[in-house]
């Protein structure tokens, strides 16, 4: 962000530093105590969430018969399956390589052009790690692809092999028996898959939060102050939530509302890296609601804590809203976990 944010006639930009960070004086009084406070209340809230609900277990409502999934159930297939029955899962595997391509190519030149200093940003951190969410994805997308030319018809061919053993006239009956073993036959996620479903949900919360406050915040800020944005600012703020965006539409993944925790953990190391280097090293603070020389810092730090919710909850309604039109429009062939 330092040369893609230009001023003419300059050709980079660097927030001003308004005191010396590596002094005792800087960190020792009541707005560092107080945003300390939030930070790792914030961090302790998000790992009871975590500890709680994640994972693959089974909860038991009354009988045995009645068994209720947990939250933070995952199937294997749900990572590299796209929601529609119609669509190939080749068609997800290309458009994550797509991505995956796109995105690290915009990285690199970034880094080129800014150097390693782009990596003080969280909007780069964000990017990153939605580079390795498509990196990743694209992986699992290859697995699945094999399995599923490998299979024995799960979805097809094992529906046609119960309908010649149980007569034509059965069909109905058949269809619904091979959905049962499909079901069933079903395995829990591993560690890889789990991982890329927690990256998923971490990703839709900092892309949301990482945009808005730069389209909402600091966008009119920079503009009152004569900043000008160029063509790489534009794509760094935009091409991932379009292509996070595009995945969500095509993609099986749940997306319960625990693994806000995660979100928060994102946040909060970066904040925790944030004031290690500057206790080190007296630079100036990437963004200046991080500044802790204000009095109203322990108001920003508050403020951007309780901006995490609406931002996961936006995405969440993106989510909601694609189960309600897919499931109106393709009544047969939408198969997401709502």
């Amino acid at each position: 962000m330092m040369s893609i944010l230009a001023r003419a006639p300059k050709n980079s930009w660097q927030p001003v530093m308004t005191a010396d960070t590596t002094i005792s004086s800087y960190w020792l009084n009541w707005r560092f105590l107080l945003c300390c406070i939030w930070v790792l209340a914030s961090m302790v809230f998000a790992a009871v969430l975590i500890i709680k609900y994640e994972g693959p277990r089974i909860r038991k409502n009354g009988s045995n018969e009645n068994k209720k999934e947990s939250p933070g159930l995952l199937y294997q297939d749900e990572v590299w399956r796209p929601c529609l029955k119609t669509i190939h899962p080749a068609w997800l595997l290309a458009f994550r390589v797509f991505a995956f391509m796109i995105l690290l190519l915009l990285l690199i030149l970034n880094v080129t052009v800014d150097g390693g200093e782009i990596f003080y940003y969280y909007t780069q951190w964000t990017f990153t790690l939605i580079t390795i969410y498509f990196a990743i994805g694209s992986v699992l997308s290859m697995y699945g692809c094999y399995k599923c030319h490998n299979k024995v018809g799960i979805d097809g061919t094992d529906v046609e092999r119960l309908d010649i053993e149980y007569g034509s006239q059965s069909s109905v009956a058949a269809k619904h028996i091979g959905e049962n073993v499909e079901q069933t036959s079903r395995q829990i996620a591993e560690f890889w898959e789990y991982f890329f479903q927690i990256i998923f949900q971490m990703n839709a919360g900092a892309v949301t939060l990482t945009d808005c406050v730069f389209w909402f915040i600091l966008v009119p800020y920079l503009t009152i102050k004569g900043y000008k944005l160029n063509f790489w600012i534009i794509n760094m703020h935009s091409v991932n939530v379009v292509f996070l965006l595009g995945d969500t539409a095509m993609n099986c993944l749940r997306f319960p509302w625990f693994r806000i925790g995660y979100f928060f953990m994102w946040t909060g190391i970066y904040v925790i890296f944030q004031w290690a280097v500057h206790a080190c090293i007296s630079i100036w603070w990437p963004y200046p609601f991080l500044d802790l020389s204000s009095a109203f810092s322990p108001l920003w730090y508050l403020l951007v804590a309780f901006m995490h919710i609406p931002c996961y909850g936006i995405f969440v309604l993106v989510i909601k809203l694609k189960h309600h039109l897919f499931s109106k429009w393709f009544p047969q062939s939408y198969r997401c976990a709502r």
